[in-house]
């Protein structure tokens, strides 16, 4: 295997691997096979990222035709740090997938779930490493259609509206992406998006350009569930089986946050984007926005995955805020929080999983007690929990920290205090699973519950620690955000 090849291997193997499932259609089958394209995407995903950071950015030409008339696979920093994300989520949440298929899904559509599952994954990692505009859109929509049939193929038949819905919201998002691409292809000529990036200038920034623009921030707003773009998220991602949540949350809506720095950043530039149009204070506005309103929303919420759902679109916030100060230090915690929030959402709908497996339900009420039945999956959301707030010696202190030292860096005392405060919202919806699984004594008919299966709690407990770990050592999430966010800014 030759390193030079591993940009297109981390797309063919999973590529390949999900008509394989449908070929062999057992779910012992579709499982290993799964296993062995997740695993090996995470590899080369490795690999990848070393190679980055030690010789910088990776250009890989299809059928060897050179950029920009051929399509061209292009690494740097920020897309090393995605892929690292997404592919390390996928083979986390691959092997907790098999248990937790027998509650959720009909077990003889496992292969089909294992299917889709891939498709989503080689899309999201085919977004991260793409150099190409429309190629860009393309695996973007392989990652959403496999995701609506991710979404629907459970047993709870409100996860069909929930699919639909997405489904919907997901379309015109993407036809708005899909426009703005269209539109820059008529100004330069061309679809590399670093050769349309040296067009632009020369072309002028016109209103064919303008409008470019505001198609692709307001499809990439849809994609991101930005405030008040987020309607679809609450009811997709509460409705989903638990691993799609998990997987889904974890990965997603960081790609489509990707796509709106690529894009602002990379193609559009920093000048056009934040100098000539006023793009930052729309959406600062929106991000404090996004913070406090969720947030505020979560706290009144009796089904603990709609709580983590709103917790979602108030987290975009944070990311999308630090995008807004147009700073090196704000870019580098937005996308630090990025990868931080993957790991905090990722382990938090684990654990529901793992209690959904146990006692069929994710409401507030029901898990009264749970934690003297089942303690380590209490205290891994307890552990996940106190990330999301941003506890010091977690992932989620980190990203906030570097938020707060952006905003004081601009002046902006009263933003660092926003920070703070609706961090301490987060504390209340947090505190009610706690006081409810801690504090209350359980149902009767719940007296009996036993502790989740090996496979559900490893998993879960790998990301739990993932969050301790990346609180107290953090020389490689935050250097790749510094140098992601310096890449994206021009610093060298």
């Amino acid at each position: 295997m030759s390193g030079f090849h591993l940009p297109i291997l981390v797309i063919i193997i999973p590529l390949i691997a999900a008509p394989l499932c449908i070929l062999f259609r057992g779910k012992d089958q579709a499982f290993g096979i799964a296993m062995l394209a997740t695993w090996g995407s995470f590899a080369c995903a490795c690999v990848i990222t070393a190679q980055v950071l030690t010789g910088g950015t990776l250009s890989y030409e299809l059928g060897g035709w050179p950029p920009p008339i051929g399509i061209e696979l292009r690494i740097d920093a920020l897309s090393a740090f995605l892929l690292l994300i997404v592919s390390g989520i996928g083979s986390i949440v691959a092997p907790y997938s098999r248990s937790s298929l027998l509650l959720e899904y009909v077990e003889d559509r496992a292969y089909m779930f294992y299917s889709a599952y891939l498709l989503c994954l080689c899309g999201l990692m085919g977004v991260s490493v793409t150099g190409d505009a429309f190629n860009l859109f393309v695996f973007l929509e392989i990652s959403s259609l496999s995701s609506y049939v991710l979404i629907a193929l459970g047993f709870d038949r409100r996860a069909l509206t929930a699919a639909y819905q997405y489904l919907i919201m997901g379309t015109i998002g993407a036809t708005f992406i899909v426009i703005s691409i269209g539109l820059l292809y008529q100004a330069t000529g061309t679809l590399n998006m670093a050769d349309i990036a040296a067009r632009l200038p020369e072309h002028g920034y016109d209103r064919t350009v303008i409008a470019a623009f505001a198609f692709l921030v307001i499809g990439a707003g849809l994609k991101i569930a930005l405030f008040p773009l987020h309607q679809w998220l609450p009811n997709a991602y509460t409705y989903a089986p638990s691993t799609v949540a998990a997987f889904l949350a974890a990965t997603a809506t960081k790609v489509s946050v990707y796509i709106l720095l690529r894009f602002l950043f990379t193609v559009f530039g920093v000048t056009f984007s934040f100098e000539i149009l006023p793009t930052a204070i729309p959406l600062l506005i929106l991000a404090i926005l996004a913070m406090f309103i969720p947030s505020i929303v979560a706290c009144f919420q009796m089904n603990v995955k709609k709580i983590l759902a709103y917790s979602s679109v108030a987290q975009i916030g944070y990311m999308v805020l630090g995008v807004s100060f147009v700073t090196a230090t704000g870019l580098t915690a937005g996308i630090l929080h990025l990868f931080n929030h993957a790991l905090m959402k990722g382990a938090l709908f684990l654990v529901m999983g793992a209690v959904a497996y146990r006692i069929g339900s994710s409401n507030i009420d029901r898990m009264a007690g749970l934690a003297r039945t089942m303690p380590w999956t209490m205290a891994a959301f307890v552990g996940g929990g106190l990330s999301l707030i941003g506890i010091p010696m977690t992932a989620g202190f980190i990203s906030k920290w570097y938020l707060i030292q952006a905003s004081i860096e601009k002046g902006w005392w009263y933003i660092a205090l926003l920070i703070v405060a609706s961090s301490l919202i987060a504390v209340i919806y947090i505190w009610r699973v706690i006081e409810s699984a801690y504090f209350r004594d359980p149902p009767e008919d719940l007296l009996d519950v036993k502790e989740a299966p090996l496979s559900l709690l490893i998993p879960t407990w790998i990301l739990v620690l993932a969050n301790v770990y990346f609180g107290l050592e953090t020389s490689l999430s935050v250097s790749m955000a510094e140098l992601a966010a310096h890449t994206l800014m021009g610093i060298k």
